[in-house]
């Protein structure tokens, strides 16, 4: 790392202007882990482009002096709906690591979700988070057997974690990436060992997906998690359609930033065929692409009920570590508001209505 500012820099004005902040306070490594699509970026660069071509309608005249952006969101009621996206070894890009999110996100009123493969304890992190008010939820890997995966997921709930959302859409990924000695995935037993297979057999199906998760495995985990249990991952209406029959509690429409299948839609594309096909059963979250307030409007608007936001927070703890993340929340929150306000929308449940202009 080099050149890191741990306050807050001069001159920002919109969480763009924290990316060249963020990549000079860390080393070319890092950046590349963070910032990278899988392949050749066609799906990191398709989010981008899907949120371009939706248009806002400006209303004029309306009374907003009330407005707000309060919601409710599997029992736990939030100030926005700008959820922090999990994302592993925060260590990486500040020493402070999840602990300075999570204190960030509670500051701000929202929340953040811990990765399975976080730097830091989940029992710190959460602790961090509600030491200010607001408990950091956990996302939850498959860990390669269902007894080992119930472990870490009870542990979370024991931690004091409100919800649990279980990626599915990863079962590997191509990151070469060799971690810095004191940075590690601090809560798994141990790491999976995919790669070791028998000769003739195949690194990937006998591999990394012998040791992926299942819809059985959903089923069976979904009978024994006594939190809401949100499904990140989909992209198909299908999916969405049997996550919601196996009885979960909410969907994550995400590509994964795309860092995994280069060539996956864009996941704002995605997301209206999953919410028809959900029809208002769960709360369906969008993921993948968020970088303003406006973005945010747009998903919503669109009928998401709560965004996950990625990158752009990192670039603010690179630079400031928790001061720096609750400064891009709060840039967030202030733009989401700007448009909210010039769309003449008061309140969150307002904004899908403008789509039916």
């Amino acid at each position: 790392m080099s050149a890191r500012i741990d306050a807050l820099p001069e001159g920002i004005t919109t969480l763009a202007d924290y990316e060249p902040l963020a990549r000079a306070c860390l080393n070319p490594t890092t950046w590349h882990y963070l910032h990278d699509g899988s392949g050749n970026g066609l799906s990191l660069a398709a989010n981008r482009q899907a949120f371009e071509t939706v248009p806002l309608i400006p209303r004029p005249l309306v009374d907003v002096r009330q407005g707000n952006t309060r919601l409710t969101l599997f029992g736990q009621t939030l100030l926005h709906p700008i959820l922090l996206a999990p994302i592993a070894y925060q260590r990486l890009f500040h020493p402070d690591g999840e602990c300075a999110t999570s204190m960030a996100a509670a500051a701000q009123g929202g929340a953040m979700v811990i990765s399975s493969l976080a730097s830091q304890s989940i029992e710190e992190i959460v602790e961090a988070g509600c030491q200010i008010g607001v408990a950091p939820w956990f996302q939850l890997y498959w860990q390669g057997e269902r007894e080992r995966t119930l472990r870490l997921a009870r542990r979370a709930e024991v931690a004091g974690c409100p919800a649990l959302m279980l990626t599915v859409d990863a079962p590997f990924k191509q990151s070469t990436l060799v971690l810095p000695e004191g940075v590690a995935a601090e809560n798994l037993e141990q790491p999976l060992m995919a790669d070791q297979v028998p000769s003739g057999q195949s690194r990937v199906f006998q591999g990394w997906m012998a040791q992926a998760p299942t819809w059985d495995d959903l089923a069976w985990l979904r009978e024994r998690i006594r939190l809401p249990l949100i499904v990140k991952g989909v992209l198909h209406p299908d999916d969405a359609e049997r996550v919601v029959g196996l009885g979960c509690d909410g969907l994550v429409v995400s590509n994964h930033g795309g860092r995994v299948l280069d060539g996956a839609p864009a996941s704002l594309l995605a997301l209206p065929p999953i919410l028809s096909r959900v029809a208002g059963r769960v709360p369906v979250l969008l993921d993948s692409g968020i970088r303003s307030g406006c973005d945010v409007f747009k998903a919503l608007s669109l009928g998401a009920s709560a965004v996950l936001l990625g990158r752009p927070y990192i670039w603010g703890l690179a630079c400031a570590g928790a001061f720096g993340v609750a400064h891009v929340i709060r840039l967030m929150r202030d733009e989401l508001e700007a448009t909210m306000a010039l769309c003449g929308c008061a309140e969150l449940s307002q904004i899908v209505q403008t789509r039916n202009l």
